[in-house]
């Protein structure tokens, strides 16, 4: 059965006379803490798709740089970091040039804090949707999500050319570049599941998230090496998710000799507990989004 008509299927809501029950599909709401329910987030995985394409589609509608906005965005806050921290300040980076050591930590944070306000907004953005038919409401901040990845691989082959420039070739550590992706997904969405859940019962939401964005991005060492640490405090440091994103993208690509594995196995463990919790949140919360939204 196709997408379209399950969602056909599912906005029946009067049982018309003659027609046999087993046509029609009741959606109660539910009680309590609920599965997550994979498997059918699994089957609607043909919506999931559109809701990608859709928002990239939007997103360079009607824009006069189109996807450069993926790279003008990082590539000026590395120049303005480069001169107030690299220049004013002389903040150390690891033997590295300044320039390409803000701007590989700054092309995961880009991704990681436009998807978040992106999903964020996603359940109230979408209301008229949510209002008219039923699907798993999960897809929305997913989709916002992973609708960054163009943006991200855009910024990425940016970085790739100021590697070249100043001379600097990957090391075999890039072999665990897709795991960092991967964990900055994690965060990215786990965080989002949090905010979009709560934004629809409460719309000072939406004040709080800069706020956030904007506090997260000074706790997350993009301007500064998380080196300037001692340990167990440089350890500690990766309760904060990004910072073994933003350690292991260096690590893994300009060869920085503080190797993040400590750092990389707590971040790991505390996105995966913020992504679980924020799915069950989201699941507990989704029978009131249609009646608040």
């Amino acid at each position: 059965m196709s997408i379209i008509n399950r969602l056909r299927q599912a906005a029946c809501s009067i049982t018309k006379p003659g027609l046999p029950s087993e046509n029609f599909v009741r959606i109660e709401p539910s009680k309590g803490w609920v599965s997550l329910k994979l498997r059918e987030l699994w089957e609607y995985r043909e919506l999931l798709y559109f809701l990608i394409w859709r928002d990239i589609k939007v997103r360079y509608k009607q824009t006069v740089l189109g996807g450069a906005w993926a790279i003008i965005q990082p590539f000026f806050t590395m120049i303005v970091f480069s001169l107030f921290f690299g220049k004013l300040a002389n903040v150390p980076s690891d033997g590295i040039p300044y320039p390409i050591f803000s701007f590989a930590a700054l092309v995961p944070w880009a991704f990681f804090a436009n998807g978040l306000n992106q999903a964020s907004n996603s359940l109230v953005g979408n209301s008229n949707l949510i209002k008219k038919v039923y699907f798993p409401r999960l897809s929305m901040p997913i989709a916002s999500v992973l609708g960054g990845l163009v943006d991200f691989a855009l910024a990425f082959m940016m970085l790739i050319g100021m590697m070249l420039y100043y001379g600097m070739a990957p090391t075999l550590n890039v072999v665990w570049l897709p795991i960092l992706i991967i964990l900055t997904v994690i965060t990215s969405l786990g965080a989002s599941l949090w905010l979009s859940a709560m934004y629809v019962q409460f719309r000072d939401v939406r004040h709080i998230i800069p706020f956030l964005t904007q506090i997260w991005l000074f706790a997350t060492p993009i301007a500064y090496p998380s080196s300037l640490l001692n340990e167990p405090w440089r350890t500690l440091y990766g309760i904060n998710p990004m910072v073994g994103v933003v350690e292991g993208f260096r690590w893994a690509l300009l060869g920085t000799q503080t190797a993040p594995g400590p750092i990389m196995v707590i971040s790991g463990l505390v996105a995966t507990g913020l992504l679980l919790s924020g799915a069950f949140y989201f699941r507990r919360m989704e029978k009131t989004f249609a009646d608040v939204v």
